[in-house]
């Protein structure tokens, strides 16, 4: 199955449908009388869908188990059909549209197989996804931010050429895939002074968003979080209670941290724990939500 550990858990809702065609009026009216001899054929074929959409995993190889909340199951009654609609909720990881439609057509084929004694013309057609929600498309924000970034690597072996570099590239390469650019790529040792220069030069050309990975451990040299706090004008402690539970649940030294996130004018700072995997971790912990922060700036007003 696809590695989904890294996804952040989120509501997922979906609706799939299907449809079973009759042959005659006759068939439609045994199914509303509840005169078709193998019996309740809507209620029998409901009970049908709900052990189908939790048992999809069983069924399709590469669907994971999923901790079903919530299924639904609603029938149209037409002059010669049944139109069927399941919608599934979860709180995952992924999505549950292959369980909304496994589930209708589990439906339709129990249907199927209830009228078949009385219609040799029932028919199953139209079994297709009509929506879903809750997935990163859903959190992201359309259309073409053209932020200014910038990323900051706060490490004295880095910056003296002792180590090479690993955190802030694959911060860079997780922006890049989000559709932005990096325009400063900055390595500058862990001193207090030179961090806050940077970030203010940063701040005084405008930056948008400036993520700094390094310096916010526990040990005598972490000195992020001392340099970047005084200079913030709002911290956004959802976000850096975000990063800290995503990496709980990973790792229990992710409560070591000192993740550091807020506004300096209209700038978003971010400082990101050094750890290759601790950067990424927090990454795709908060992106791409976080980015609607900037519409917010721009007067976003939810509909209000």
């Amino acid at each position: 199955m696809v590695d989904i550990t890294h996804k952040i858990i989120t509501q997922r809702t979906a609706t799939a449908q299907a449809i079973v065609k009759v042959g005659s009026p006759e068939t439609m009216q045994a199914i509303i009388n509840k005169t078709v001899p193998k019996g309740d054929v809507l209620e029998v074929a409901r009970t049908a869908g709900l052990f189908a959409v939790k048992n999809t995993s069983n069924s399709i190889p590469d669907c994971h188990p999923m901790p079903i909340e919530f299924t639904g199951i609603e029938y149209e009654l037409l002059e010669d059909s049944v139109l069927i609609k399941v919608t599934v909720k979860a709180i995952y990881r992924t999505g549950v549209e292959v369980e909304a439609m496994h589930g209708s057509s589990i439906v339709a084929l129990t249907m199927y197989d209830m009228l078949k004694p009385i219609d040799k013309q029932v028919e199953i057609s139209t079994i297709k996804l009509l929506h879903k929600k809750g997935g990163k498309s859903d959190y992201g924000v359309k259309g073409d931010l053209n932020l200014s970034v910038a990323v900051m690597i706060c490490s004295d072996s880095v910056a003296s050429g002792k180590k090479e570099d690993r955190a802030g590239k694959v911060i860079t390469d997780k922006i890049k895939k989000l559709g932005l650019s990096v325009s400063n790529y900055t390595v500058i040792p862990d001193e207090v002074t030179d961090i806050q220069e940077t970030i203010n030069k940063f701040c005084d050309s405008k930056k948008d968003l400036v993520i700094i990975t390094g310096g916010t451990g526990l040990s005598n040299r972490d000195v992020t979080p001392e340099a970047v706090i005084p200079l913030l004008d709002r911290r956004i402690p959802g976000i850096e209670e975000a990063i800290r539970s995503y990496g709980q649940d990973r790792t229990p030294y992710a409560m070591l941290s000192r993740s550091v996130v807020g506004f300096k004018g209209n700038t978003l700072i971010m400082a990101l724990p050094g750890s290759t995997a601790g950067a990424s971790e927090s990454m795709d912990a908060v992106f791409p939500s976080i980015l609607h922060l900037f519409k917010i700036l721009n007067g976003f007003n939810h509909g209000k």
